[in-house]
């Protein structure tokens, strides 16, 4: 199985668990991980990232690593927003959500049958559409990057 990485994901690897300072190997783990086609983003989350050491890692990595949308993500675009339109969502949390890189992260996500990857918790709150809501609303699998990295059996060992 694939997967598609929220922004939060390289901000919080960044600023707390995987800083590049002290654990690149976090960093080279995702390189490795997406040139065997198993993580990815998007183009718009890479957006999302500005001014900072994971914007610069971002930028480095190319469209092989955040994805355009295509034909069928413009479709699954359509689906999302019919989805979170029919919920209790307040008209500003419908606003919010369908102009940020969640919008599109989630139809990728649909459109190719990938797991979302996100640091969000479900909520149910009419006032903020969370992507884990999302997801199980439209029967798509999402899971914390640690959940990823023990799925995908990740190493981050000293040598020797």
């Amino acid at each position: 199985m694939a997967y598609l990485l929220d922004t939060n994901v390289f901000l919080q690897a960044k600023n707390l668990h995987y800083g590049f300072d002290f654990c690149p190997a976090f960093w080279d783990w995702l390189k490795l991980a997406n040139s065997n086609g198993n993580v990815f983003s998007i183009e718009k989350v890479r957006d999302e990232l500005v001014d900072d050491d994971a914007a610069q890692w971002a930028n480095g990595q190319g469209d092989d690593f955040f994805l355009r949308p295509d034909a069928e993500v413009a479709g699954a675009l359509a689906t999302v927003s019919q989805w979170v339109t029919g919920q209790n969502y307040e008209l500003s949390a419908l606003n919010t959500f369908l102009q940020v890189a969640d919008y599109y992260l989630v139809a990728h996500a649909l459109a190719h049958d990938y797991e979302v990857v996100t640091h969000e918790r479900p909520a149910n709150s009419p006032k903020k559409i969370k992507i884990p809501n999302v997801c199980i609303g439209l029967g798509l699998k999402c899971m914390t990057p640690f959940e990823m990295l023990r799925k995908e059996r990740a190493r981050f060992v000293l040598g020797r």
